[in-house]
């Protein structure tokens, strides 16, 4: 059985993974058997990605900036039609034997060739690869993802959403649109389409499935987002008490995500409660939801979010007594001091903030760091080996 080892996450940051093909890597080494090794060829932003089936061979990764020369291959000089060959000083091995392990590598000039199943694409993803080894070998990077954003734009432009993946053939589609859906470090772009029974997401690679199917009457929350500083965000949850919501989507205007936006708060509204921070206040004062659900709910409120490291859930430090073996809970000294900031607790050191403050030209600030960054959050998390929240 065949076993799916690529992620998004194997791309770089802000890398698009715009489409696969069926293929061969062919080689020139060993016996024959061996010199065709059959996978997945992954077309991205930045790099072409091999996925062999065997999962004892190595996921390949070339870099396109380290591409000296992408072509066809005449069907006379190996053969076979449908060839893409590549020059390149450096290819990285990814999950040989099927293990997670950091990347191993080999240098030097060498050439792959790749035959595709479907022969008559070789034109195509030719001229597409052409394409983006001129973006990724741009002087400057903001240059270099203009381009590609153009590129992509162009790819979406020339799609649209497939009405056969409705689950009903009476639905009614209300809009449809691109956006991108989000998950930490990577995302992926595709076609938006909701109607008066569910909510579509299709991506443009169909990756990591053909489409992705919310039903509007199973939608419990719904927020907007801020994402990457800009009114483009919409989260969707079909839980009350979760963390993780079902989707996040990024759209490419405001008006768009708006629009979607208040198609469901409308649909919302005849079905479920509104929630407000003082009906989670209210349900928390009852007992009727932990403080652990309450502090997640506040944190959805606030624009914060799992699948944006930028805006990650925090929660409050709330003790303030680590030296006794016995907490007494009665005692108000066991709890910080909730008035003041984190940075304000320590009296000493708030005492130096304030001086550097009243001898800093303008403009003025008192700290100089963020209790929360995508840094802090990914290294974090990395060190307790799963999603938690970081405390602040």
């Amino acid at each position: 059985m065949f076993m799916c080892r690529f992620s998004l996450l194997l791309l770089d940051l802000e890398e698009h993974y715009f489409e696969q093909h069926t293929a061969y890597n062919l080689t020139g080494r060993g016996p024959e058997a061996n010199r065709r090794t059959s996978g997945s060829l992954k077309i991205c932003s930045k790099s072409i990605i091999f996925e062999p089936d065997d999962a004892v061979k190595p996921i390949l990764k070339i870099l396109l900036k380290d591409c000296k020369g992408i072509g066809a291959v005449e069907e006379t000089v190996l053969h076979v039609s449908g060839f893409i060959k590549k020059n390149f000083p450096q290819i990285y091995l990814i999950k040989e034997e099927n293990v997670v392990a950091p990347y191993k590598y080999e240098r030097g000039e060498k050439k792959v060739t790749f035959q595709l199943e479907v022969p008559g694409k070789t034109e195509d993803v030719v001229q597409m690869l052409l394409q983006l080894h001129r973006a990724s070998c741009l002087d400057k990077q903001g240059d270099q993802t203009a381009m590609v954003a153009a590129i992509l734009q162009s790819r979406l432009a020339r799609t649209c959403f497939d009405k056969n993946s409705f689950q009903h053939v009476t639905e009614n589609p209300h809009m449809e649109c691109v956006a991108e859906m989000v998950s930490p470090l990577v995302t992926n772009a595709g076609h938006v389409c909701i109607t008066d029974c569910n909510l579509y997401f299709q991506p443009m690679n169909s990756y990591p499935d053909l489409v992705v199917q919310i039903g509007l009457h199973s939608v419990r929350r719904i927020y907007k987002r801020r994402h990457g500083l800009r009114p483009l965000g919409l989260e969707v949850f079909c839980t009350e008490n979760d963390l993780c919501s079902d989707i996040y989507l990024m759209f490419y205007s405001t008006k768009e995500r708006d629009e979607l936006y208040y198609y469901i708060a409308t649909f919302l509204e005849n079905h479920i409660a509104e929630c407000t921070a003082e009906s989670y206040m209210l349900q928390w004062q009852r007992g009727h939801i932990s403080n652990y659900q309450y502090l997640l709910h506040l944190n959805n409120l606030a624009d914060r979010s799992v699948n944006d490291l930028s805006q990650y859930p925090v929660f409050p430090w709330v003790i303030s007594d680590y030296s006794s073996t016995q907490m007494d809970l009665l005692n108000p000294a066991s709890f910080r001091d909730l008035r003041k900031p984190i940075g304000a607790l320590n009296t000493e050191r708030l005492e130096r903030l304030l001086e550097r403050y009243r001898d800093m030209p303008e403009p003025r600030f008192m700290y100089g760091s963020h209790y929360s960054s995508p840094g802090y959050v990914l290294f974090y998390l990395v060190r307790v080996g799963k999603d938690l929240i970081c405390l602040v």
